[in-house]
This record gives structure tokens, sequence and C-alpha cells, in this order.
């Protein structure tokens, strides 16, 4: 072993001599294969108060460290330390690493042990013990994390042991047991499972007396020290003691087969074997008959702290009561981390008396993660309901399933099913008849079960997400809500993100709750954060993304970057590059997978990521070996359908707000022959139609009717899509989509994202040298000055635009720049100055075919002479800008029109209406021009 952690720490050829830097290595070791961040390193080895130095004392330490591993030869795969953001990855070789084959020996012994082949777990079990060569990570000074690690890793080596020993006692090795069983209960004086298997050792070895003195030992430390009795366990192994029951005697052939000589110095033969040589009799069938089994196992602890679920635990427990005429099946889904499992196991407790003959808990996983098949699993509930075991591994289905059912009927059970993953796997399962129940948890909601009740589960309340910390994380975290509560946010309601924040507040004694939210608003690092002990929410979250298939995983990326709190199908389409329907398509099987959550309080669905998955999806994403062009082109695809869709509403909404969209094909072939080429080519990047897989037909459905409601729906996703696009350098795309939401922020006075949106096309325009553009920005933003009544920042904007425009040959942008002019000095009372660019304006507009523009000045003059007190004049102009306004199709200002041309009866001496929805306050009448 190149790498030990299962003692003193320690790296072969050479360890380094320095305490900090044997401290990283173990930090990286027991997170091997994972990013680490550096500031949780930095945490780890200078604690709460880390010097100012740290970041670069860090990098000295990794170069260190990288030298060192640099000197193990030339077998990159031994040991790579790597710097992948935010923080450093160490890549090692399983067969170089005494960490990861512990965990393997471990889980193999395990399970060989639950199949009652006690010879072949044995030798397991010592293999596993004999990696260790003293305390877990020895040798280092203690962080918080490496003194976590350090207690996981020694539990799990007592439990390694006590399994040992469970094999050991089930081969009759208990003359050589006693006497490491005395001195473990002497190095654990409370540990109850330890007294037994000593009581049990002694017992089988003719010292019954010396069992009960080992139990009346330790029932006097436990009262003395704790105030509590032994279990129910060792009291019953202590009365059958007392009354020598002659079911604890060993009998070799009862206990699994196997010697009761010396502990294996090599592995045993296959399992296939095991009858031959075992004392343990076979049928002809060539099954092993093991020793009569206990009742079916009772269900694992709930777990502890559960809160809120009133509603979904009472459905469940009225499926669950079921009457006689049916047997129960209760599906329970929900994504990675919401607590399933919990829920399953905290609603089996409180109908557990309904279920006489027993509960059993199923994981329908392997020990590895990978899901089990429907034999695999069909086997292992087998196991825990009968007492024959098959003498090798039964390969037919059909077999495994018949055994199954006839050890199910008749019996009343509860069966738990915990992590499925599809029906397929869960129908061999069920058991035949009424009596039974059955409940069932996966991350897709298994829809096609027959007859079952489903329930799903979302993230707890946030008043409930609030109580689980506050029980979870202990006096710290109860001393303040406010920050508990910005905790529960942050972990987005989940119950595994807020039981691995409260367990990261009660392992740092030193800390604070608040400065456990600081490190969690981060995102960068927040899943990071959320790691304590075995309790890894990434993992957790990253077993739905890895179940997914390479498309989903793709969309589950992509999605990511869809802006907004929420958005469309048409938005995954874009994101994605597919159509319309595909692109929803595309977003339902991520819902199925909930990867992806679904809101349906409209005409059409709208989807969004929970903040975690957010987050894991933005991580995968930018691991990707060319995610920065994957993510410009998203953006990019995005982008134009966003400007397909808000240019088709803009139009709705503001007819002719676009003087470009007024001319049709001819009309514009026509100007470009008698212009020329150039003033073609300085609007073009303002009237060039998007690249979007959208049709025209998809472009009016997404739209409908109500081109407002559309905008204020889509309006967030416009704005961030308007940043996206601005940090990925696309200058044109910028200008376009700022440009296709004005007329929306000037109806609606959306101030704060039209600054936001034409600052960033301002930007784009000067980078890319677009004299148009610029002209097109700087007049819009003239517009927003005026509406904010900053008549100079206007008039400089308006002033600005229009030599650009000028220069740009854009006579009809020009025009729209003198009418603004003029409406700024109407409000300053120069009606004369007003008049002449008005009258200019509506020239320019009605040679160039600008409805819009010609009614925008002639509703000027009309207010001119309103103000000059021309009232018939100003009716008639009003008349003609009413017409114009209707040929246009905008109801807005027809309907304006109205209300002035009323008013002409009934002025307000102190306010005139001088656009729709736009007042001029106190605007002094005058009798003569300016």
């Amino acid at each position: 072993m190149r790498f030990r952690v299962l003692g003193p720490v320690s790296l072969a050829p050479r360890t380094p001599s320095a305490a900090k830097p044997r401290a990283l290595l173990a930090t990286l070791l027991t997170q091997a294969g994972e990013v680490v961040p550096a500031p949780a390193l930095i945490d780890e080895l200078w604690g709460t108060e880390p010097p100012r130095t740290a970041t670069t004392t860090l990098q000295v330490y990794v170069s260190q460290l990288r030298k060192v591993l640099g000197e193990g030869g030339s077998d990159e795969r031994a040991g790579a330390l790597l710097t992948r953001a935010p923080g450093y990855l160490l890549e090692v070789a399983e067969q170089e690493f005494d960490l990861p084959r512990f965990e393997r020996l471990r889980t193999q012994g395990r399970t060989t042990l639950q199949e009652r082949d006690y010879v072949h777990a044995s030798w397991l079990l010592h293999e596993a013990l004999a990696l260790w060569t003293g305390p877990a990570l020895s040798g280092i000074p203690h962080g918080v994390r490496l003194e976590s690690a350090a207690i996981r890793l020694d539990e799990l080596r007592m439990d390694v042991l006590e399994q040992r020993i469970l094999a050991d006692l089930r081969l009759g090795r208990h003359q050589e047991l006693a006497g490491e069983l005395l001195a473990l209960a002497n190095e654990h004086p409370l540990r109850e499972s330890v007294h037994g298997h000593l009581m049990v050792a002694l017992y089988r070895t003719g010292r019954g007396s010396d069992a009960l003195r080992v139990y009346g030992r330790l029932r006097h430390s436990l009262v003395e020290e704790l105030g509590v009795e032994p279990g129910p366990a060792l009291a019953r192994l202590h009365e059958r003691v007392l009354r020598r029951d002659p079911a604890l005697d060993w009998r070799p052939d009862r206990e699994g087969g196997g010697s009761a000589g010396r502990a294996p110095h090599g592995p045993p033969s296959p399992r296939g074997d095991r009858a031959v040589g075992s004392g343990a009799p076979a049928d002809s069938e060539g099954r092993v008959h093991a020793v009569p089994g206990p009742p079916p196992p009772v269900l694992p602890a709930a777990t502890p702290g559960f809160v809120g679920r009133h509603g979904e635990l009472a459905q469940g427990e009225g499926v669950l009561r079921a009457g006689p005429d049916r047997a129960p099946v209760l599906a329970v889904s929900g994504p990675a981390g919401v607590g399933k499992t919990a829920f399953a196991l905290h609603l089996a407790h409180r109908v557990a008396g309904l279920f006489p003959d027993g509960q059993v808990f199923v994981s329908l996983r392997g020990p590895h993660g990978s899901p089990l098949t429907a034999a695999q699993a069909a086997a292992a509930l087998l196991r825990r309901l009968v007492d024959e075991v098959p003498g090798s591994w039964l390969t037919d289905p059909e077999e495994v399933t018949d055994r199954l059912r006839r050890a199910l009927r008749g019996r009343r059970l509860l069966i738990v099913l915990d992590d499925a993953v599809s029906e397929e796997q869960i129908r061999p399962l069920l058991p035949p008849g009424d009596t039974s129940a059955v409940i069932v948890t996966g991350r897709r909601g298994l829809p096609a079960l027959d007859a079952a009740e489903h329930i799903a589960l979302d993230t707890v309340r946030p008043d409930e997400a609030v109580e689980l910390l506050m029980t979870a994380g202990g006096e710290r975290m109860a001393r303040d809500p406010v920050t508990a509560g910005e905790i529960a946010r942050l972990c987005g309601y989940f119950p595994l993100a807020l039981r691995v924040a409260a367990a990261a507040l009660t392992a740092r004694p030193h800390t604070t709750a608040a400065a456990l939210a600081e490190r969690l608003r981060d995102e960068r690092t927040r899943l990071g954060v959320l790691r304590e002990g075995d309790l890894d929410l990434r993992s957790s979250l990253l077993t739905g993304f890895q179940e997914a298939g390479a498309e989903q995983q793709q969309a589950f990326r992509l999605l990511s970057l869809a802006p907004g709190p929420d958005f469309a199908g048409w938005t995954a389409a874009a994101l994605l590059g597919t159509g319309p329907v595909a692109g929803r398509e595309s977003a339902e099987e991520l819902v199925r997978a909930h990867l992806l959550e679904a809101r349906t309080d409209g005409p059409l669905p709208r989807y969004r990521f929970h903040s975690l998955l957010r987050v894991l999806a933005a991580e995968l994403r930018a691991g990707e070996p060319d995610g920065e062009r994957t993510r410009r082109d998203a953006v990019e695809r995005l982008g134009g359908a966003y400007l397909a869709l808000a240019r088709y509403a803009d139009q709705q909404l503001v007819p002719g707000r676009e003087w470009g969209e007024q001319e049709d094909r001819s009309d514009r072939g026509e100007r470009e022959d008698r212009e020329g080429r150039g003033d073609r080519e300085g609007r073009g990047d303002r009237l060039e139609r998007p690249a979007s897989a959208l049709t025209e037909g998809d472009v009016a459905a997404v739209v409908g009717t109500s081109p407002l409601r559309w905008f204020r729906e889509e309006i967030t996703g416009l704005v961030e899509t308007v940043r996206q696009a601005h940090t990925a350098e696309l200058w044109p795309l910028v200008w376009q989509l700022a440009g296709s939401a004005a007329g929306y922020f000037h109806v609606c006075a959306a101030w704060e994202d039209w600054e936001e949106t034409h600052r960033l096309a301002l930007d784009a325009a000067l980078r890319a040298g677009d004299l148009a553009a610029l002209a097109t920005v700087r007049y819009s933003l003239g517009d927003l000055a005026w509406q904010r009544r900053d008549a100079d920042r206007a008039m400089a904007y308006y002033t600005a635009a229009q030599h650009a425009f000028g220069l740009a040959g854009d006579r009809i942008g020009a025009a729209r720049c003198r009418i603004g002019a003029a409406d700024i000095l109407l409000g300053r009372g120069r009606p004369g100055a007003a008049a002449r660019r008005y009258g200019r304006a509506l020239a320019l507009c009605s040679a160039g075919g600008d409805l819009r523009g010609g009614v925008a000045a002639l509703n000027g003059l009309a207010l001119v002479n309103l103000q000059l007190g021309r009232e018939e004049t100003a009716a008639a102009q009003l008349a003609q800008c009413r017409g114009s306004a209707e040929r246009l199709g905008d109801r807005r200002w027809t309907e304006y029109l109205r209300r002035t041309t009323v008013r002409l009866t009934t002025p307000t001496p102190h306010a005139v209406e001088v656009q729709p929805g736009i007042w001029l306050i106190a605007a002094a009448p005058h009798s003569a021009p300016a």
C-alpha cells in the first residue's frame, strides 16, 4: 500500500515530515476522487483564525505534496494532485490505498455474513482488519473534518471487528475468542454487543458463571454511569444463561457450516462448494439446512427528529389501513434528499402494530449503489423470511419468485422496499393475497404499478425546515432562529441538506450558525459544505443524475442556463437546440426523473430547478471539457428564440415601434437601390431576423393574443439573457434583445430593467463599433431619461443619437430623435422650437412611410397648437392622428387620442397627457411662440 490512513498517515516511499502537509495529505485522501474546496482545506489546517497568508501557504503545501507524490514512480494513476475549481482533487488508484480496499472487504464480508457463509465472511473480515496499523489518521493534528473522519473510521473498524467475531462464533472458535473479547470488553466497558459476544463465548467454553459476572459488571457500569439498564437483547441472553438454555449450545450442523478450527489463512472454497466437509447436511437438491431463523427482522430505527409531513402521513396511514379486499401498495416518490426513506420508516413505525407477523425492510440497491435486478431483490427479501437458504446462488428468477410467494402466503407483513428504480423490479416482490402491505420508495413515481396509491414528496415547509434545524442543530442553532431561517432557505428546504447542515454545526463546537450561513451563501462551494461524515448531499443528488440517460444528462446540464425562476417549454427547446415538442418532452423526462420540477398553474406547464439541483447542474456543466463553448452556443440559441418572440410581442403591443418593420420587401428594395448599400448595412444588425428554431407559427402560438402577459411572464428571463449574452460577448444579440423589450419598458415604466439592459447594450455597441446600434440604444436611453423627467440627460441622448443616425443614413431614426427633443422643448414651455422639430420630423416620417413616427409628430403639433390656444387646429390634427393610429392597429394610442379630443372641451389647467399614460404637469400656456 502506498497510501495509508488506517493507522498513522503515511505515503510511500516518503511521508512529508511537517505536520500540516501531512494533514493536507490526510484531508485529500479521506475525500480522494472528489474536489475539496480550498476554503475547506484552510478551515481544516488553521481552524477559524487562519493567517492572512493562508491561501499562499496552502499553495506551497500543495506544491510540496506534488513533489513528494512524484517520487512514487512513473505510474500516474498511483496519485495525482490536480487543481479543480474551487479547490484540489487527489486521484488515487484503489490498489495503492488502504481505505478503499478496507471498504470493499468490509462490504463483501457483511454481505457474505448475511448469506450465512461464515468461513468466507471470517476470512474477508480478517483481511479487512489486517489493513489497520493503529488508530485511524493518527500522527497528525486534526481539524474538524479529520476528527470526524477518524471517529467514523474507528467506528467502522469496530463494526467490522464485531462482524468477524460473530462469524467466528458461528464457526465455533469460542476458546480463541474468549481472551480477545475479554480485552475488548475492558477497552469498551459500556458496549453491550461486545459483552454479549463475550458472554456467549464464555458460556460455550463451560464458563457460565463468568458469563453471568460479565453481565453483572456491565449492568453496574450502565446504571452507575448512565442511569440505564442493559438493553432487551442482552437481558434475554442473561436470562437464557441463567436457565442454561440448550439453544445456546453450539452445534456444527446448525451454524451454517465451517470448522471450529483456526481462522483461515487464505480464501475459502467458493461458496457453491460450501456443503462439502462443512458438517452441514445437504438434501438431494443441494440445499443446505440452516438454523431455524428468527421472525422477520424489525424495521430499522426511525430517523430521529422527524418533523412535518402531517398530511402525507395521514394519507399513507389511510392507505395501509385499507380493508381486507386488497393488499395495500403505497408508492412514495420524490427527488434525492427529500426524505423518502425517513418518511417511509416513520410511517411504517406508526402502523407496525397492524402487522403482527413482522415488518421487513429491504434496500433495492447493492453495496456500490447499483440497482438490484428483480431476481436479486426477490432473493434479498426471501433471505429475511425463510429458514432454508439455498446452497448456491439461485439463478432462476421464476424459482426465486415462487419461493418468495410461498413464504409470503398467509402472513400479515409490512414490507418496505427502499429505492426502487422501476415497476419491473417491484412486481415479483408484491405479496399474493390481501393480508400484507407494501411501501415502495423511489425517485420515479412508478405510475404503471398496478393498484398502487401514490404520494409525491416535495421539500418541507419553511417553518418545518427551521424546526428540523433547531431540533438537530443543538442550542447554537436554536439561539439564532433568523439565521436558521436563512440556512433553511440556502438548503432549499431539502431534509437531507438540512440534516447535513445541522450535523456540520454540531461537529464544529467552535463555530456559529451565522458562520455556517456565510459558508453556504457561495453557490460554488455550497454542495461541498453540505457534507459531513457519511452524509453527502452531492453524492445523493448525483445518484439521480447518473441514472438518467446520456440525453437527459446533457439536458439537465444545459437547462441550468435557463434564466429566471422558471421557464417554458420553448426555452428548453432553444437551449437544447430542438423543436418545441422535443424540448417539452425533454423537460418532462427530467420531471419524471425528479431532476426538474413542473409548475402547472397556467395554461401551459412551466419548469424550474430546485436551487440545489441547479447548483449541481452548473457544477457538472462547468466540468465539461468544452463547457464554455457549449454555454455560449446555448445562450446564443436562447437569445435567438427570445428575440423572435419579443419582436413579435412588441409588434402586437406597440405596432410600428421598430420602424424597419414597416417597410415591405419591395419598398425596402427600392430604398436600398435609391440610397445605396451602405445605408442598409448601417441598419443590418438592428433589423436582421434572429436565428431561431421557432417557426412563425410557433412564435404566434407562444405569445398568443396577450403580448403584455407574455412580456410580464418572461421579462425576468429576457433581462437575464441580456446579461448572459453580454458575458458571452455576443454583442449584436445584446443590443437586439434590449431593443426588443424597449416598447414593454416604455409602456410599463420598467425603468430599472430598461436602464440595466440598455447600459449593457450601449457597452456592446461601443465594443462592436456599430454606429447604427449605438444610435438606437442612445435614442431609447433618451426616452427613458424623458420618462424619468431628466430633461437634460434626455436631450443629450437624443442629440447624440440624431447625429449617429445621420452618419448611418437613417432618416427615420433621426426623425424619431427630433420628436423626442421636441417633446422636451414643449415641456420646457418652448412651443415654437418644438413645432419646428415636430414639423421636420413629420415630413421625414411621411416620406419614409413611418406611420408611428408620423402619429407621434402630429400629436406633438396638436399639443403645441393646444398650448397656443388653437383648439380647432389641434382638434383637426388629433382627428387625423387618431385615424393613423387606427390604421396602425395601436389601441393604446387610439384610446389616448380619443381621451385627448374629449379633453379639448374640458381642459385640465395644470396637467396634460402628452402620450399614452404620460402626463406633463404644470405646463404654462403661451399666447405667442417662443
